[in-house]
């Protein structure tokens, strides 16, 4: 479903803030795939990410979601493909709006999108239904206006919209990080059921290496631009944070681990 083959990006080159960020970089997702993401601050985890999602153009290589080549398509046309959920709770809602606008807004997506029309009756039992998933109450409170959920509730809805026309990949960006560690753990068994239950393909992004074996099919840890682990079915269920130091340590040939991945 997503494959990434020997991409390079370098961000000001030639100049002395130079950066270079993916380093023939080669991942491929099958589909279902949830693979979690760890590493460092600078190691390419947000790079690669936002390469995938056509933030910004690659210096080499390609990039295929599914059997299409996105490499050169600009952000807007990837959108078809993907869905995504950001770090921060207030970036994926309209605050103003109603819960159930919000929704109807994200199902709308790739067709004119107006309210003109008002959100029919199916619908809204449809995104209650939804709502449920999530076990925050949410489905009682649909003409709530957005901007007075919690951050853990914005977040959680964003999800949801994200989610809701089954995107060919989803992606996660250090989707919990900017939540306490309850409300973490409630968006993250959120994400969990969404995923299976829509048999998405996930990448998601954390700091946090507990979360990071807890969750998914598959793990892989970057380190300098590059893939340095990589672990999946019952290696990964059984690892603990110590094995996944050594494996680190092994792969990378450094010792060089930021605490935040180690305490988060």
């Amino acid at each position: 479903m997503l494959k990434i083959e020997n991409v390079y990006k370098t961000f000001n080159p030639g100049t002395v803030n130079e950066k270079k960020a993916l380093k023939g970089l080669n991942l491929e997702l099958k589909e279902g795939d949830f693979v979690t993401v760890i590493g460092g601050n600078g190691a390419g985890k947000s790079t690669m990410l936002n390469a995938v999602a056509g933030v910004f153009g690659v210096d080499s290589g390609r990039i295929l979601i599914g059997d299409v080549d996105v490499t050169n398509l600009p952000e807007y046309k990837r959108a078809q493909y993907i869905g995504r959920v950001f770090q921060d709770p207030m970036m994926g809602t309209a605050a103003t709006m109603q819960i159930e606008e919000n929704l109807a807004l994200a199902a709308r997506r790739g067709r004119p999108r107006t309210l003109r029309s008002g959100i029919t009756r199916a619908e809204r039992e449809s995104y209650r239904e939804q709502l449920k998933i999530l076990d925050l109450g949410l489905e009682d409170r649909m003409t709530a206006k957005v901007g007075l959920l919690s951050g853990g509730q914005r977040q959680a809805l964003t999800l949801l919209m994200a989610t809701l026309q089954q995107p060919k990949l989803l992606l996660l960006d250090e989707h919990t990080a900017a939540l306490d560690p309850k409300t973490a753990a409630k968006v993250l068994e959120a994400t969990e059921k969404i995923v299976q239950k829509n048999h998405l393909t996930t990448m998601m992004i954390t700091h946090n290496m507990r979360d990071a074996i807890a969750h998914g099919n598959r793990l892989i840890m970057m380190y300098d631009g590059h893939i340095a682990v990589d672990v999946s079915g019952e290696e990964k269920k059984n690892l603990t944070v110590e094995q996944l130091l050594n494996l680190f340590s092994q792969a990378s040939g450094s010792d060089e681990v930021d605490d935040k991945l180690v305490l988060g």
